[in-house]
């Protein structure tokens, strides 16, 4: 007895992972990070973390209601644009804030580009930018284990005797200092600084499990981060301890958070193997250069932004030679 072979068209692979089950492990492994967040400046920062997420839902859903396409809140994508804004903040920020940011993230980043996949750069940390341009708010550090008041607003704009101010690791790196704070504390998280680089060691464990659960490779965090610990040890200052200075810099301000959740955004990084590498040590570059040389101590944000620009040439580079194709010498005479 026969059996009809029926062949249909390609993708032949068949699997059940689709935009909202990696969504939905992103914000799983966004958890780890905000929980210790929560535990260190109180509940206000999950609050802060929840009207971020609730904004990007409610700007993406009257978006496309008003411009009559497709609803498309139900792949999770507005809600961890939503946690990554809000990991970008101090906890200390206004409630406005994110909300603002949220507008400007999935509104004018994402929506009028196209929707999801068509943005150039990473919302998040667009927003991030455009938030700097209250740079009061954005940088009123509060210090470890301060919990901030739920409602007082006064609090939240201007450290005040309820939310002591502290200054981050990164101003000391920045004069050439070792911080006066021990690695232990650096990787735990009993650090001033934004909600996403409180804890090196939460951010780790949620790359790890987006790692084992195949949402992300390792050539991007790897190569971004072995790129600064390269320029930080090579370019550490006259008599300052070379491993120290480095591993300061690697747990400090929000290179983990970036290298593990932003820089490995889909569509804003490279396809191509040889791009993601190329990607993250450009990456890694930009990084050093504007925390050695630029005003603000922190280089993150910006280098993954400059990058998401040129994801498109990386992937031109480093595309694979086809099947049988034969390389060229120099004058285009083929071997």
């Amino acid at each position: 007895m026969s059996r009809e072979l029926i062949v249909s068209s390609s993708p032949h692979v068949k699997v059940s992972d689709g935009t909202s089950s990696i969504m939905l492990d992103v914000i799983i492994a966004l958890a780890f990070p905000i929980g210790i967040t929560v535990f260190q400046f109180g509940p206000r920062a999950a609050v802060i973390a929840a009207v971020s997420a609730a904004s990007c839902v409610a700007f993406e859903y009257l978006y496309r209601r008003m411009m009559k396409k497709p609803g498309s809140i139900s792949d999770l994508s507005a809600v961890v644009t939503g946690l990554l804004i809000a990991m970008c903040l101090p906890a200390s920020v206004p409630y406005w804030m994110p909300v603002v940011g949220a507008f400007f993230a999935i509104v004018v980043v994402k929506q009028l580009f196209g929707g999801l996949g068509k943005n150039f750069m990473n919302p998040a940390l667009a927003a991030r930018a455009f938030l700097l341009s209250w740079p009061a708010a954005m940088t009123a550090w509060t210090a470890s284990g301060v919990s901030l008041p739920l409602w007082d607003a006064s609090a939240s704009a201007t450290p005040g005797a309820d939310a002591v101010a502290a200054a981050t690791p990164l101003a000391s790196l920045k004069t050439g200092i070792i911080p006066n704070i021990s690695l232990p504390d650096m990787f735990l998280g009993h650090i001033p600084g934004s909600m996403g680089e409180v804890s090196a060691v939460m951010l780790l464990l949620g790359g790890f499990y987006l790692w084992v659960r195949g949402v992300i490779s390792l050539r991007i965090p790897l190569s971004y981060m072995g790129t600064v610990a390269a320029l930080t040890f090579a370019f550490a200052p006259a008599g300052a301890d070379r491993p120290m200075f480095m591993l300061y810099h690697l747990l400090s301000g929000g290179l983990i958070l970036g290298a593990v959740f932003m820089a490995t955004d889909y569509s804003t990084s490279p396809v191509t193997r040889r791009g993601q590498v190329l990607f993250g040590v450009g990456c890694g570059l930009l990084t050093v250069f504007i925390r050695f040389f630029g005003s603000l101590p922190e280089g993150v944000c910006f280098s993954i932004l400059i990058m998401n620009a040129c994801a498109w040439l990386l992937d031109k580079a480093g595309r694979p030679r086809r099947f049988g194709a034969r390389a060229k010498r120099k004058g285009g005479i083929g071997l």
